[in-house]
């Protein structure tokens, strides 16, 4: 089987890095272009630690390229509680080698699926929707070029920015609402699937055996990062939501998904940014979106495992 095309959209953050690691070191991945989005941190600080982290895996040959650096409407909201002040606290990052592509991550999301065939290129968002949403509205004619789109975001029951409403949805609804409603097939991967891929202490074991440069990377970034979550939302170890979206792209039977209609709320005075799933009857034929469900924790494990293996050592 070929590769599978995909862009990564992402806001790098400790759990983007390590989706970052598994799309780049995972064979049946072809990483055609980074692309970042204000989110976890500022648009700067987020698209440098795309870069160094690109540096950390020796990925060369694919383009970088920075996008919004604010929601369509509202305010920047950003996650130092769980990130820092950099986006990627506790990690020692190296300067990056790579140079941005000059274009905007809006242009770049157009050319390359312009460029390649129809259904060929996967869209992966694990960021706020504001690339996502304004390159379908520049290019309206990219939605139907688009094979699918699979991305970290929401919860149909779940939310942790607020009691109903995730992160990524929340910072920039207007532009979920966007990528929601327009008619290609979507997968939301959220907070109630994600929360299952939680960093135990078998997993660091597995990861600390490697002992290449990108494993302590990880691991350097997992002891920061379930720090914060052991004080902030009391987790006993730390769940990576978005290599969950590249780990479903990679094989889709690593969990269970579910066909059901889900919008965005806008206007709610306390649900602003639910990610509303309609499970009351049967989908309706013509549904395009999806949720997951249930994880395959080992098998999921054993994808970031395989990719940290295949990276190997890198230049320091």
């Amino acid at each position: 089987m070929l590769p599978k095309k995909i862009i990564l959209d992402c806001d790098p953050g400790h759990d983007d890095a390590i989706a970052l690691l598994l799309a780049h070191g995972n064979p049946d991945i072809e990483l055609l272009a980074v692309t970042t989005v204000v989110g976890n941190q500022t648009l700067n600080k987020v698209t440098r630690n795309a870069l160094s982290i690109a540096r950390i895996a020796n990925i060369h040959n694919v383009p970088f390229a920075a996008g919004c650096h604010r929601p369509l409407v509202r305010d920047i909201q950003t996650a130092p509680a769980i990130h820092g002040e950099t986006g990627l606290d506790g990690v020692v990052l190296p300067e990056p080698a790579l140079r941005l592509d000059a274009r905007h991550a809006v242009d770049l999301i157009i050319d390359i699926i312009m460029e390649n065939p129809p259904k060929s290129i996967t869209l992966v968002p694990t960021a706020g929707l504001t690339n996502i949403a304004l390159a379908a509205r520049k290019s309206p004619h990219i939605v139907e070029r688009v094979k699918e789109v699979v991305l970290m975001g929401g919860g149909y029951h779940t939310g942790n920015w607020s009691a109903v409403a995730e992160f990524n949805i929340m910072i920039d609804p207007e532009a979920a609402h966007i990528v929601f409603n327009e008619k290609w097939p979507l997968t939301m991967v959220g907070l109630d699937l994600t929360h299952q891929a939680q960093a135990t202490p078998d997993v660091i074991d597995a990861i600390s055996k490697i002992k290449t440069r990108p494993a302590q990377f990880v691991l350097d970034a997992l002891q920061f990062y379930g720090e914060r979550y052991r004080e902030s939302q009391y987790f006993d170890y730390p769940p990576v939501h978005d290599p969950c979206a590249v780990a479903y792209v990679i094989d889709p039977t690593v969990m269970t998904t579910q066909k059901v209609p889900v919008n965005i709320e806008l206007a709610g005075t306390l649900t602003t940014g639910m990610t509303v799933a309609d499970f009351r009857f049967p989908p309706p034929k013509d549904c395009h979106t999806q949720v997951a469900i249930k994880l395959d924790q080992a098998k999921f494990w054993q994808l970031v495992i395989n990719a940290l293996k295949n990276i190997g050592e890198t230049e320091s």
